[in-house]
Order: structure tokens, then sequence, then C-alpha cells
């Protein structure tokens, strides 16, 4: 990850790498088949711009390698780009997918990212640098960030909350004598 650039095969030009490419988890997963198990890989993965686009990926394949390439393409199809108003989030949201809940709230300039684990990367690779977040409920890393993602996914633009307009009743009101 120290270099964002790839070397396309037999052309010698390199190509600058659009999104931050994260690998959040990888597991080992057997199927019993009559001769035995057979292993493959499931890799969880996050892609974001740092400039509020993010998206998460899970794809399955023989190797490591292969899993992590298909997740990489689940997640750059499946991007959402979040609402940021400076350096954090435009309000309070939380998510419940599975057993995994997750509350993220804005915070002050210079707080930095308060978040553990799957919560924090996916929060870095979208550009957030202010945020609390809390987990609760499950640990299993897939739904943490879908849980994240669903939270981020409820975030609105200041431009977009809904006010009430308060209405001046002395300016209103006919003065009589």
């Amino acid at each position: 990850m120290a270099d964002n650039t790839s070397t396309r095969p037999g052309r010698g030009m390199t190509e600058e790498k659009q999104y931050d490419e994260r690998t959040l988890h990888i597991d080992r997963v057997a199927r019993v088949v009559k001769g035995g198990r057979r292993f493959r890989f499931r890799a969880l993965v996050t892609v974001g711009d740092h400039k509020g686009k993010v998206g998460i990926g899970l794809g399955k394949g023989a190797d490591v390698t292969s899993a992590v390439t298909k997740a990489n393409e689940v997640a750059i199809k499946n991007l959402i780009t979040v609402p940021m108003y400076k350096d954090t989030i435009p309000h309070e949201s939380e998510a419940k997918v599975g057993g995994a809940k997750i509350f993220i709230k804005p915070a002050a300039a210079g707080t930095g990212l308060i978040a553990g684990g799957v919560v924090r990367t996916i929060l870095e690779v979208a550009g957030l640098s202010n945020v609390l977040s809390k987990s609760l409920g499950s640990t299993n890393k897939a739904n943490t960030a879908y849980a994240t993602l669903e939270a981020l996914k409820q975030l609105k633009p200041a431009k977009e909350w809904v006010r009430k307009e308060l209405t001046n009743k002395t300016t209103t009101k006919k003065v009589s004598k």
C-alpha cells in the first residue's frame, strides 16, 4: 500500500489508482465434500476516495488475491456518498445490521476518530477525521461494516434538514385605537 500506482503487464505505463482499498478481514471457509474439505477464502474490503465516497464488498475465491479482487469490484459498485460538514458528519446516526449496532456522532475539530477496528477504517477511507462512535452488540466484522455503512447512508446534509419556519406574531397583528 506504499504507492498508489499499478503497472499493466506488457504496456510499461503506470496507472493511478482512484480509490484507497483496505482489507478489513479475511476468513478461510470450508465446505465438506466426499473426499474431505474444500477450502476457499472470503475477503471483506472497504474502498474510499477520502472525499466522501465509501463502499464495502465481500468476495470469495480459491485464493486470497482472487477473493480480495472480487471484494474490491463489489465495493466499487456499491459506493455511497457521505455528506460531510467540514471534516465530520452533520448529525448523529444509528444503525443495526444483524446483531451489530453502530452509533456515530459528530465531534469537534481536533478530536480525531474515536472508533475501533472496522468502523475506524471505513471512516478513514471516507475522509472523515473527527467522529465519535460506539459499537454495541455483535463483534462480527461483516455485520459491523454493513451497520457502519447503513449509519452513513442515513446522514442528511444540513440543507435537507426539515425546519419549522417561525412566524413573528407581532408583525402580523393590526394595532387598533
